[in-house]
């Protein structure tokens, strides 16, 4: 006969020198249930997405930002995980910079840091930029956390010196400090153009920002690096 309908026969039948037992061990159910549950709930990973408005999912339904969709794939690869949306639309690595220390205060395992186009797109020196992820790299070490580097590709308009220093930045910050790098955020489209094809349905009409299905592409693509980076914040 199972425990519980033991106890419950018992129970019906009257036998008052069972209640003490039936006391007892309901009493260690309810203990061992608070002693695991919390211990479950202390398993869900936690990660924090720091960067600009194509982390914090400018223009998309809340559900179809880079952060949630990002979220919903890692669980769909069976990741107990979640993500922490400190993407502010137009940020730069500066502003990266000044929030740091209070986006890492929500005490993740992991970061991904997202930070510089809009860098790019103002044209500001590359040493600048660098120095600021490099104290944003310094602010995670302080605490041994794992991180993930998301590069962009330089357009040529500002001339190949520019472009050099820029996208030589995430490399070599990332051997410099030991993390993860994942090249370029926008790969997807890259790699459409690289192909001579228009990756417009893969934008915004701004054509600066991911549509919906961008957004889809670039989490399948980055995807399986991020499952890398949960694997290091686990063993550590």
């Amino acid at each position: 006969m199972k425990p519980a309908r033991l106890f419950a026969t018992l129970s019906a039948k009257g036998y008052g020198t069972y209640r003490p037992l039936r006391n007892r061990c309901v009493a260690a159910l309810i203990a061992a249930s608070a002693f695991f549950l919390p211990a479950m709930a202390a398993a869900e990973t936690r990660l924090l997405a720091l960067g600009d408005s194509l982390t914090q999912g400018y223009g998309l339904p809340a559900d179809q930002g880079f952060v949630p969709r990002l979220q919903a794939w890692l669980r769909d690869q069976g990741r107990d995980v979640r993500v922490i949306n400190a993407g502010v639309s137009g940020d730069t690595t500066a502003g990266g910079r000044a929030r740091v220390e209070w986006a890492l205060a929500d005490e993740p395992d992991a970061m991904i840091v997202a930070l510089g186009g809009n860098d790019l797109l103002r044209g500001i020196d590359p040493a600048s930029s660098r120095e600021n992820l490099s104290a944003i790299l310094d602010a995670a070490a302080s605490r041994d956390l794992p991180v993930l580097l998301v590069g962009l590709v330089a357009p040529g308009n500002y001339g190949p010196e520019f472009q050099q220093a820029f996208e030589a930045m995430y490399p070599d910050l990332a051997a410099e400090y030991e993390v993860m790098h994942y090249p370029n955020m926008l790969q997807p489209m890259m790699e459409k153009a690289d192909a001579g094809e228009s990756f417009v349905d893969l934008m915004q009409d701004d054509h600066i920002h991911p549509s919906a299905r961008g957004i889809d592409l670039i989490v399948e693509a980055m995807g399986p690096t991020v499952l890398e980076l949960l694997d290091r914040a686990e063993e550590g």
